[in-house]
């Protein structure tokens, strides 16, 4: 196959390096010339992604923010062909759906959404590796939810990236998932880290501290812009998770360990049956 990725940051460029040693021909595009000249160099990519390159394309890879490829898509969807499948990694999807099922219905290419659950702490195409993908989960949003042909395309296109499974659902179902299994955990994390007592945590914490502060390390920019993007749902949980909040410390603070308890048995269980 012939892939263009467009976004060499962690998800981009982890897709280009995956396709680049399942010995298939990788074009990439990114605003930062240093990352593009370093991808080109160290052969993670064999040339730009110029737009002469597009009737080439079996598959395009949108993988920068949503708010970038919604833009990139108004500048070249025209220039697509009928024959290249587009799709999208971002974030969010309820925006970037909308953009590409209109460009793709007005100029006669397949648009299909797409993200990845897979991630690091760490961004940039300096974390990025041809594994990143593998194992994980792959939520597919496609313009029509039973096209059985499409999806097997779709299935075929991402065979390098070695998915465990693909989900199919649609942009506001994934949008309002994702406000709750991602989102919300680095809003969590990113609030929970700025206590002083994080600074002399040193020789007092373990695993637990560990995994709540991990995602804190994030790239502030491209996370406010997915906040904002999917507020609503996000809001949602944020008032979910501060009601909940306010129940412990209520029952803390008037030393009620009855209802205190019956908090801590219905996490445990609400935590069991998340897990099947």
């Amino acid at each position: 196959m012939k892939i263009g990725v467009v976004g060499l940051g962690l998800m981009g460029g982890s897709a280009a390096m995956a396709y680049k040693a399942a010995g298939h021909i990788v074009y990439g595009l990114d605003t930062d010339s240093t990352i593009l000249g370093y991808a080109k160099l160290s052969g993670v990519i064999d040339d730009v992604l110029y737009p002469e390159r597009y009737p080439d394309c079996d598959l395009i890879i949108l993988a920068a923010t949503p708010k970038a490829m919604v833009g990139y898509l108004a500048e070249n969807a025209s220039k697509i062909p009928s024959s290249v499948l587009v799709m999208d990694f971002c974030g969010v999807k309820k925006d970037i759906c909308r953009a590409g099922f209109e460009a793709a219905a007005r100029y006669g290419f397949t648009y299909v959404g797409g993200h990845p659950m897979a991630g690091l702490q760490y961004s940039g195409f300096k974390h990025a590796r041809a594994s990143l993908f593998k194992g994980a989960s792959m939520i597919i949003v496609p313009p029509v939810y039973d096209d059985m042909a499409l999806l097997e395309r779709v299935k075929e296109s991402l065979v390098p990236l070695d998915f465990k499974q693909l989900v199919v659902t649609t942009a506001d179902n994934h949008d309002a998932m994702i406000a709750y299994t991602s989102q919300l955990c680095h809003v969590v994390s990113s609030a929970f880290v700025k206590s002083p007592t994080a600074q002399k945590h040193h020789g007092y914490s373990a695993g637990s501290f560990r995994d709540l502060t991990r995602v804190a390390r994030l790239n502030e920019s491209m996370w406010t812009e997915l906040f904002l993007d999917n507020k609503e749902p996000l809001l949602d949980e944020l008032d979910r998770i501060i009601n909940s909040l306010q129940q412990y410390r209520d029952a803390i603070d008037r030393d009620d360990a009855q209802a205190l308890c019956n908090l801590l048995r219905e996490g445990r269980i609400a935590k069991e049956q998340s897990e099947g």
